[in-house]
């Protein structure tokens, strides 16, 4: 049975005149699933755009068998945060551009997709119903997960006759890729992560899977995560399994660009204006293994790992380490990134959301 639909009006974070909080451990968050209180669920046909979707209590849902994400993988998903303040309100950071990523996936995968104000009304809604769980002021953050998907059922190479747009939310600690530390990467050049024409530069629900081995496997020697290559020449870097990458060498910050096979992060936009503003020289281009393994520091940028330092990165035989800690540029980046995120740093970009 479908999760009921809840009153707005019930769903309250505050105990006379207080905010309140789940009963958690604010310092165990890890990255795992902690349901939320509640959801919210908009669907409609191939036919029409979306329509008022409605706040659910968290469950399971029904799905036919026969639908085109079960078989197929028609389906896209998001990622953004939700943060607490010191005064106790709550930050979105650039939901517009979530919106607009999703519209750039609905397309290549011929899925209807909500209007960028629905979008973020259901994001606002969801994490409004859901305050309760976002962590205390730099405990963590309240992670929401959008996931569009052909729910409707199919047989031929055909999408889906309906589709089901929804958000869950579940509170994350600070750190993902390591713990309190830098991470240790693996160059991986034998299995790539996009193909040219594929789906690297969506967020394809089809693109996580097939990195699964070689993360595995990294991860049982002892790394952080697999740094990937280019699938065409096997050349030049493009993205870590699930954020992007930047090579510092002096003053010049330089990341792989976005091709088709390099996911456009939100993160990554970010940092590379604020690099900019801080007076860094940023490049956008093919970056090789050599210079890579060259560099002065190495950062990962993602709704997730946020800005986390590149300690060491091994490639065939070779290990290569990097500098880390305060004074480093990624360091800066990610005070001046969380300061804004956090409320901390006046927002002069216009980029956070603040919940009513």
């Amino acid at each position: 049975m479908a999760p009921a639909p809840v009153s707005f009006t019930s769903v309250t974070s505050r105990e006379n005149g207080e905010e309140t909080y789940a009963d958690i451990n604010w310092d165990q968050l890890g990255f795992a699933p902690t349901p939320a209180d509640y959801m919210y669920v908009m669907k409609c046909s191939n036919e029409e755009n979306f329509s008022q979707g409605q706040l659910v209590c968290y469950g399971n849902i029904e799905i036919s068998p026969f639908s085109a994400v079960l078989n197929y993988g028609q389906g896209l998903i998001e990622g953004l945060k939700a943060y607490r303040t010191e005064n106790g309100g709550v930050l979105l950071f650039r939901p517009d551009e979530n919106a607009k990523r999703l519209q750039m996936g609905a397309q290549r995968m011929c899925l209807p997709s909500p209007s960028v104000e629905q979008f973020i009304d259901a994001i606002k809604q969801t994490a409004l119903a859901n305050k309760r769980w976002v962590p205390p002021h730099g405990k963590g953050s309240l992670y929401l997960r959008p996931l569009l998907m052909g729910s409707g059922p199919v047989l031929g190479l055909v999408p889906a006759p309906e589709c089901t747009f929804m958000i869950s939310a579940t509170p994350i600690g600070n750190h993902y890729l390591t713990n309190h530390g830098a991470a240790n990467l693996y160059v991986e050049d034998k299995l790539p992560r996009a193909a040219p024409g594929g789906t690297g530069s969506i967020k394809s629900i089809t693109n996580y899977s097939p990195v699964f081995e070689a993360v595995s496997q990294a991860k049982a020697k002892g790394f952080s995560d697999v740094l990937f290559l280019d699938a065409a020449t096997g050349k030049y870097i493009e993205e870590v399994s699930s954020s992007n990458v930047f090579v510092v060498k002096g003053n010049v910050i330089s990341t792989p660009p976005i091709n088709g096979t390099v996911l456009p992060g939100i993160t990554r936009k970010s940092i590379m204006e604020l690099a900019v503003d801080m007076g860094y020289q940023v490049e956008e281009g093919n970056i090789p293994v050599e210079d890579l393994m060259s560099a002065d520091e190495v950062f990962c940028t993602g709704t997730v790992v946020i800005v986390t330092p590149v300690g060491s990165i091994t490639y065939q035989d070779t290990r290569a380490e990097y500098k880390t800690g305060e004074g480093t540029v990624c360091y800066k980046l990610r005070a001046t990134l969380g300061g804004i995120q956090m409320g901390l740093i006046q927002d002069r970009k216009g980029w956070t959301v603040a919940l009513d």
